[in-house]
C-alpha cells in the first residue's frame, strides 16, 4: 500500500492541532465556585386533619408569576368567581386558591353550579370576600403537588 506524503502531513499537522486545543483549552479551565445557595420560592406545610397543604411563597415567586387575586362575590345565583381561579383534578374534582394573608395560598374545594362565560357560579365554596387567584393557579398546585418533579 503507498502512502501518500501529503494525506501523512495533514494527520501529522491534525493530531498537532487537537493536541494544541487540548493542552489550550485545559488551560482556560476555572476553579469551581461555590455556589450561591438555593433559597426556594415556596415552602409547603401539611394542614393537620386534612388533605390540604399551606404554600408561603416568597415575595419574589409572587411577582415572577404575576399571581393575581379577586375577592369572591355573590351573585344573583350565589356565590360567584372567575373561572380563570378553578382548577380540575385528574377526578373532576374542582378547587381554587384561597389567598387568606400575604404570601399564603391554600386550595379550597368548590361545588360548580353552573359557568356563564368567565362567571362561575358556585353552590359550595369560599365565603363571599375571600381573596382567590384567578391568574395563576395552576402553578400553585403545580408547587403544592411538586409537579416539576
Amino acid at each position: 500500500m503507498k502512502t501518500n506524503s501529503r494525506s501523512l502531513r495533514r494527520g501529522t499537522m491534525a493530531a498537532a492541532v487537537a493536541a494544541a486545543l487540548a493542552v489550550g483549552l485545559t488551560g482556560c479551565v476555572q476553579p469551581p465556585v461555590e455556589a450561591a445557595p438555593i433559597i426556594a420560592a415556596a415552602t409547603k406545610e401539611e394542614i393537620a386533619g386534612t388533605d390540604l397543604s399551606k404554600l408561603t411563597l416568597t415575595e419574589r415567586a409572587v411577582e415572577r408569576l404575576d399571581l393575581q387575586t379577586v375577592a369572591v362575590t355573590v351573585g344573583a345565583g350565589g356565590l360567584e368567581v372567575s373561572y380563570g381561579a378553578l382548577i380540575y383534578t385528574s377526578e373532576g374534582d374542582t378547587w381554587v386558591y384561597t389567598n387568606p394573608e400575604p404570601l399564603v395560598y391554600i386550595r379550597a374545594q368548590v361545588v360548580v353550579e353552573r359557568i356563564d362565560g368567565d362567571t362561575v357560579r358556585l353552590s359550595a365554596g369560599p365565603a363571599a370576600g375571600t381573596k382567590i387567584v384567578t391568574v395563576g393557579a395552576a402553578e400553585l398546585y403545580g408547587a403544592e403537588f411538586d409537579a416539576a418533579h
